[in-house]
């Protein structure tokens, strides 16, 4: 049924629009029995408030944001299912944007964030990233961000993030106790700082527990990339271990060791970190040190509402990292 307005249920019941409003907000010059009658010929009349202007008025939407790089990786998927699933049942909607890893992109979803006056924001920003007076402005207007995985570097920022250190370091460890000597590291972009962390950590394993061990380390940033360069490496050289930082750049390793006919793990093994799905289309199933989009969302949702709630709230918290063991890497 359209939605009745105002004017009907003023004309029905013979008072006037003002009346009828303040009725309806419980304002104290309305009688009982006047708010009574209004609030039941509403409900009766199925009239709902006009959303956008109760927005104006009380300058709350009930809307959180997400600003992810794409929405068709298996990651951010899965971390807006989680923040969408807890959002609704504390009564609140979510508005998804997509920067494609463009500053530019990034800069016109958060005015349209701002526009749409949401109450939060979760925001991984891009590649480019490196003006973030943007964000800084959503604080400013008392609009709480929470950055999540792709998350800037400095502390005045609250982030939640995956345990990237720990899982670097845990897949750096579980190839070193497979006695691999030759590794083909494949990181994500250097300009991030999860790229960092992970890069940063691994290579203090090799050095500080494996230093006889030969590292080789790209950064390529998606699937073809990822490929072109394991297909020339795994041609060119005897690597025994491919790491791959994330799913993407494991699809493109995937891609070139079945081109070049290698078997897993026998002429090559293969280990990542992952959000769980990638590794299991594989055979031998794919072993990877799990970083979830769903428990990233979960415990981001968690400190959202304690910000919203003007409660303390710890500036970094992390998802700790677990080693899920499949076929691609034996361990002795």
């Amino acid at each position: 049924m359209q939605q009745s307005t105002l004017k009907k249920l003023s004309e029905v019941l013979g008072i006037s629009i003002s009346t009828v409003s303040r009725a309806l907000k419980d304002h104290p010059d309305i009688s009982v029995a006047t708010k009574n009658k209004v609030k039941e010929l509403a409900k009766a009349m199925e009239y709902e408030p006009n959303a956008y202007a109760v927005q104006l008025r009380t300058r709350q939407s009930n809307v959180l944001g997400i600003l992810v790089p794409s929405i068709t990786n298996f990651f951010y998927d899965s971390f807006i299912a989680a923040v969408e699933e807890d959002a609704r049942a504390n009564g609140y909607s979510v508005l998804i944007m997509q920067s494609g890893d463009s500053a530019v992109t990034e800069a016109a979803s958060l005015q349209i964030f701002r526009k749409n006056m949401v109450m939060g924001l979760f925001a991984a920003v891009t590649v480019e990233t490196d003006d973030m007076s943007q964000f800084d402005k959503m604080e400013l207007m008392d609009v709480p961000v929470i950055f999540i995985d792709r998350v800037p570097e400095g502390k005045k920022y609250y982030k939640v993030s995956l345990a990237d250190a720990e899982a670097a370091t845990m897949a750096a460890d579980a190839i070193i106790e497979a006695k691999k000597k030759n590794v083909l590291a494949l990181f994500g972009h250097p300009h991030l700082s999860l790229t960092k962390l992970r890069k940063e950590a691994f290579v203090h394993s090799f050095t500080t527990k494996a230093p006889q061990a030969k590292l080789t380390i790209h950064h390529p940033d998606s699937i073809e990339p990822s490929y072109e360069i394991a297909l020339k490496e795994l041609k060119d050289n005897k690597y025994d271990v491919v790491f791959c930082m994330g799913d993407l750049i494991l699809m493109g390793v995937m891609k070139a060791i079945h081109e070049l006919n290698l078997k897993v793990p026998e002429d090559i093994a293969v280990i990542g970190i992952s959000n769980g799905f990638i590794p299991s289309l594989y055979h031998p199933k794919i072993t990877y040190v799990e970083t979830s989009g769903y428990k990233l969302g979960k415990l981001a949702f968690e400190q959202m509402l304690q910000r919203l709630k003007h409660e303390p709230v710890s500036e970094n918290v992390c998802v700790p990292a677990v080693l899920a063991e499949g076929g691609s890497l034996q361990l002795f």
